[in-house]
């Protein structure tokens, strides 16, 4: 190459050909885009092989919300499975929390989606699985415990809707942003259960489905260049019912720890991943819920308690520690001598 014909700039530290055209957040390399388009979609593949999260002819759900996560998922997905010959059956699946001006415009960037990656879209909805919105437990509880709500009917809605996909498996777009704030969340709560299996990339395997997560090494400022360098067509907004949620203080954490050492949200996650849990610490023994067959740690699983609660004019009900509620719920069965509230729904209508 002449100096005619010469970039000008930094040249990519990879190749050495084309122009630098960003610094790789988890690495500082100076690439360009066509060499960080590889190396991020290279890291994927890599992590799918490593852990063996598929099989070939495998039907597998992909948890699409319309976000950036989640449309660069689908859009990975569906090019490693064709260039690499998985052999995978894609399907995107949604939930529709009821939340308006959000869930339902974020709901038609999927569904752009669907025609632009030629993957089958599955939408279930909480109106129709609880009989609830969240525009409806927001107006009752107010914005100080809607996420709890909203994180335990969206986990189990999933599960729903893989059912009724009859998948293998549901993978979700959690990055390694996510994860690391997540072991920080169940070390400030003192979560030992959840702490010891939240860095696994596959979860659920005792469960109706299992989960994985192909971006669990995969940092979130990469996911957002890799979206606006392609090109792709996401939703941006957040939820406006999270303003205030916890979560959102360890992620302001994360990224100051990022901004200092861009190592640091792997070296979290390798500190997850290397917790030891004491054989005197007594965990939760998992069961199935005796009201609907998900699966629980009590009689009842926090859904149930939680629709429980919102059916009786009693939110809070199920807010906090579940065992109390799950003895009162108990009680209150054997009062009825087994039989059902009719004016309550079950969560969900599939029976696990």
């Amino acid at each position: 190459m002449d100096n005619r014909t010469k970039p000008k700039g930094r040249l990519c530290t990879l190749c050495n050909v084309n122009r630098a055209a960003l610094k790789r957040p988890k690495t500082l390399e100076q690439i360009c885009r066509e060499c960080f388009y590889t190396v991020f979609e290279d890291e994927i593949h890599r992590v799918i092989l490593d852990n063996h999260l598929f099989k070939p002819g495998e039907r597998i759900a992909i948890g699409a919300s319309g976000g950036k996560d989640s449309t660069v998922l689908a859009y990975v997905m569906s090019e490693l499975n064709r260039r690499h010959n998985y052999g995978l059956d894609l399907f995107l699946l949604s939930v529709d929390e009821g939340i308006t001006g959000y869930r339902d415009d974020s709901l038609e960037t999927v569904k752009r989606n669907e025609i632009q990656y030629g993957l089958p879209l599955k939408v279930v909805s909480y109106s129709e699985l609880y009989g609830w919105t969240m525009d409806e437990i927001v107006k009752l509880i107010g914005l100080k415990n809607n996420c709890t709500f909203c994180g335990v009917f969206r986990r189990q809605a999933l599960d729903r809707g893989a059912a009724l996909l009859k998948v293998d498996k549901l993978v979700t777009g959690h990055n390694a942003d996510d994860i690391a704030e997540t072991v920080l969340l169940n070390i400030l709560r003192g979560d030992i259960a959840r702490l010891s299996r939240c860095t696994s990339i596959i979860t659920g395997e005792d469960g109706p489905i299992p989960r994985c997560k192909p971006f669990k090494y995969t940092y979130e400022k990469e996911i957002v260049m890799y979206a606006y360098f392609k090109k792709l067509d996401y939703f941006s907004t957040e939820c406006i019912y999270s303003p205030n949620a916890y979560r959102g203080f360890a992620r302001e954490f994360i990224k100051d720890l990022e901004r200092l050492r861009p190592r640091a949200i792997l070296d979290i996650i390798k500190s997850g991943e290397d917790f030891r849990i004491s054989t005197s610490t007594k965990m939760p023994e998992q069961g199935t819920c005796e009201r609907c067959g998900y699966i629980s740690s009590q009689k009842w699983c926090k859904a149930c308690v939680l629709l429980e609660g919102l059916n009786r004019g009693l939110p809070k009900l199920g807010i906090g520690q579940s065992r109390g509620i799950n003895s009162e719920r108990n009680t209150n069965m054997k009062q009825a001598n087994g039989t059902q509230n009719l004016q309550s729904k079950q969560c969900g209508s599939l029976d696990f």
